[in-house]
Parts: C-alpha cells; structure tokens; sequence
C-alpha cells in the first residue's frame, strides 16, 4: 500500500483553494448529452512558438445544433511534452469575444497542470449560453513566456467542455511546436538499501535522483518523505537524518509522519548524473508500535518554487523494530574515532536550504478524480518510480467525492495526480 498518513484531513483546506471558481458547476449526468461541438481554427502565424516570442491566434468556436439553448462552460488544458510542471506565467494567455458576450480569460492551475479558462465578463460562475441553432466564437491568443522550461518541448492545448464532460469527438486539441526542439526527458527517483547493516530500530536508504532528456529544471526540486505503516498509528516517534556536507543532520519534521528532505538545488538536468541523498531513519523509544512493523517510505518531489504540485514518486519497504520489543539490550563495541570519522564523509552533498512550503501535502490529494496512465519502473531491491500523465477532463466533477474519501484522521488516500501511478 503506497504512503497515505492522517495528514490528509489536513490538506483539505490546500485542495479546495486551488479549484476555480465555476468548479462547483460541474457537468451533472444530464448535461453529459449536450450536443455543443467545439472547433478551433488553425494558428497564425504559422510555425513553432518561442520562449518569450511572438504569440499565435487562432478562433475557438461552441456550435449548438440543438432546437434549445445549452450552457457553455470552457476548460482550456495545456500539457508540456517533458518532465518539468508549468507555472502560471509559462505559457501567455488571452481570450477575446469576437461573436460572443463580453468575456474574461485567467491562467489557472488544477492538480499541477496548467489550465486557461474563461467566463462571462460579469461572473466566474456563470455559463455562457449558447443559442438553439447558433454558434459562440472567441479569438484565442496562445505563446510561451520566456521561462517556459527549458526540458520542456511541444505544448498540447485540449478545448474541454465541462458541460458535456468531453464527449468523444466533440474535444479538439493543437499540438503547439516549441523552438528550438529538444530531446524531451523524464526525472527518475528510486530508494536503495543502504550498504552498511543498520540496528533493529534503524534503516539506511539511499534516494537517488536522474533526469534524462535536454535542457534543466529552473527550480530546485523539493521531496517531502512519509513513512507509514499499516495498520496505521498516530505516534509513530520517526526520527530522519540526511548526510549533509559530510555529516549527518536532522531533517525538518513537517508532522509525526512527513519530512521535508534537502532541496536538489536548480539547474539539475541529464548532464548532473545521478544524484544521491543518504537517509538514517529511526523510530524511538516513545512508539506507538509494539512489534517488528513494516514500514512504507514514499518520496514524492515536485518544484520548490512556482507549482509546487508533486509529480514523481518513490516508495519502498522494511522493518523497524521498536526498542521496547528487542528485550534486554547488548553491550556493544563503542566505535573508534577513525571509524566515525569514516562514516561521516560517506555520501553526496546536498543543498541544505529545505522548502519553505508544505503544499507537496496537496499532492496526496490529487488525481482522485481523473483517468491515470503511466509507466512503473522498478530496481532490484523492489523500489518503485513512478510518472505518466492522465487527463484532466472531469477533474472537477469528481472533487466532491474525492474530498468526502479523505475521511477520518487515519484516512490513506489511494490515487494520484498525473504522472503519477500507484506503488
């Protein structure tokens, strides 16, 4: 079972303020008939988009061929062909009413992905309302702003419409080239048993970071790890180290079960090999576990800055066994000085600087309502990596259920955002 603590109930409050306004209008089963069709025309100028370059426009038009009015509700989606998440201010976006009411555009994001909507100029909640017989038609202006990620390539914009909740054949999409092409990538993350033999109530993990493809990540990368176990207990008395600068140094504990692990400084791209940070995880005298437990360690990583949303994860599994089960205690050989001395140079030097945020938490939440699909990789130790990506459509219809299954405090949530698969 993948790492889902009672932390969730937390994070409620993260989930909900980063819905749009209309969320709540989601389409219902009945309006999953609307007739309305959506066509985009082809974009001018015509060749690929450039970071900080010139824009294209093209004309999104909402036709009803009905003998009624239907409503109206534009999800405009984009995703980045590549492994960086995009923030708001990645991609320029504008929306102007040509045959249409008066009309107001916003860049958004729902579960980390990016998303350009718009709404009558009067209110975010309403729909427009398109006339039996008619069409509504908007000039669309799309480019890419000038940190568009430079591991990033190609840009798909998907038309939804969240009054028919894209009913096949009626959602159109353009392929944005980006310039200059790159060799898309991914970013890989994976634990391994530490190679030195740990005590009872102590294990050793490695968790290593590779990116493949061109270009870098212009953020650090920010990992929060939960440990776990199930059945589940609300003091678990985790303790977590991470060799810094040659030494080993606590970690920031977010909770009892969250920790925030060093930042993977900006700029980590394909040609920074593979990156890896030491963990020493402890559980202490004052656990709540009685006996030999296995526990559930999953780091999940997202951006330190700009859409902090997580987007890869790892988890693993071992066993830790409380003190107060190990009986009486054996004396052992205290260690030489030469030898500490060894054990403290072991390991890869990480950026100390942690995240200042905790909304990775938010990530727990996500994908609860889309399709998932991606690829599991796994190393011979059993560790798993996983990224992909899914569909946005229908993310807010299913919301409210997915915020109803966080539930009591001991909740584990069981889905995940895009590029993300279970353990």
């Amino acid at each position: 079972m993948s790492v889902r603590t009672a932390a969730a109930t937390a994070v409620v409050a993260g989930v909900v303020t980063t819905l749009l306004p209309f969320s709540a209008t989601a389409a219902s089963a009945d309006e999953a008939t609307s007739p309305l069709r959506t066509e985009m025309s082809t974009p001018a100028p015509a060749g690929a988009l450039t970071r900080g370059g010139t824009a294209q426009t093209f004309e999104l038009t909402v036709k009803n061929p009905s003998g009624k009015a239907v409503e109206y509700r534009p999800w405009l989606t984009g995703e980045a062909a590549g492994p960086s998440p995009l923030g708001k201010g990645a991609v320029v976006f504008k929306v102007d009413a040509l045959n249409a009411p008066a009309t107001k555009s916003f860049v958004g994001q729902q579960d980390g992905g990016w998303q350009g909507t718009f709404h009558p100029a009067g209110s975010a909640q309403d729909a427009f309302s398109v006339p039996a017989g008619g069409k509504l038609t908007w000039k669309v202006t799309l480019g890419l702003g000038a940190n568009y990620p430079t591991n990033d390539g190609d840009f798909t914009l998907t038309a939804n419409n969240l009054s028919d909740g894209g009913v096949p054949g009626s959602v159109p999409r353009h392929v944005f080239k980006v310039s200059p092409q790159i060799k898309t990538g991914e970013l890989k993350t994976w634990f391994e048993k530490g190679s030195e033999a740990p005590g009872p109530n102590r294990q050793l993990l490695n968790l290593n970071y590779k990116a493949t493809g061109d270009g870098s990540f212009d953020t650090g990368l920010a990992t929060v790890l939960t440990l776990g176990s199930e059945p589940w207990v609300a003091k678990p008395d985790f303790f977590v180290q991470a060799m810094i600068d040659g030494r080993w140094q606590d970690v920031k504990r977010l909770d009892s079960h969250r920790f925030q692990l060093p930042v993977v400084p900006k700029g980590f791209g394909s040609a920074s090999g593979t990156r890896t940070l030491e963990l020493r995880i402890d559980v202490g005298l004052n656990t709540q576990y009685k006996k030999a437990t296995s526990i559930t360690a999953e780091a999940e990583t997202g951006l330190a800055a700009g859409n902090r949303t997580p987007f890869i994860r790892s988890a693993t599994e071992f066993t830790l066994t409380p003190p107060q089960d190990r009986g009486p205690a054996t004396p052992t050989a205290k260690p030489s000085p030469s030898a500490t001395a060894t054990t403290a140079t072991k390991g890869t030097t990480v950026n100390q600087a942690v995240a200042t945020t905790t909304q990775a938490t938010t990530g727990a939440t996500t994908g609860a309502t889309g399709t998932t699909t991606g690829t599991t990789t796994g190393s011979a130790t059993g560790t798993l990596a996983s990224t992909g990506s899914s569909s946005s459509t229908g993310l807010y219809a299913g919301l409210a259920a997915a915020l109803v299954a966080l539930g009591t405090a001991a909740a584990w949530l069981g889905t995940r955002r895009r590029r993300n698969v279970s353990a």
